[in-house]
């Protein structure tokens, strides 16, 4: 698994994981899933994702879309 991988299943595993909770706890959840989409924006323009850098830190081999060398 690479670091891209690694984040895109974790930006949609937050983004189930937000709408299960708004239907069975609260529709405030749903901040969350809004949460995921800015950051997946802003990561986007600016090319730095903190989940990212946290997956690299652990260890994960940098894939295409977060390769620092570019």
């Amino acid at each position: 698994m690479n670091i891209d991988r690694a984040v895109m299943g974790f930006a949609g595993l937050m983004v189930l994981l937000s709408a299960v909770l708004a239907w069975l706890v609260s529709p405030s959840w749903l901040l969350l899933t809004a949460f995921v989409g800015l950051n997946l924006t802003q990561a986007s323009i600016t090319g730095f994702c903190p989940a990212a850098a946290i997956f690299g830190r652990l260890g994960l081999k940098a894939g295409c879309a977060f390769d620092s060398t570019r």
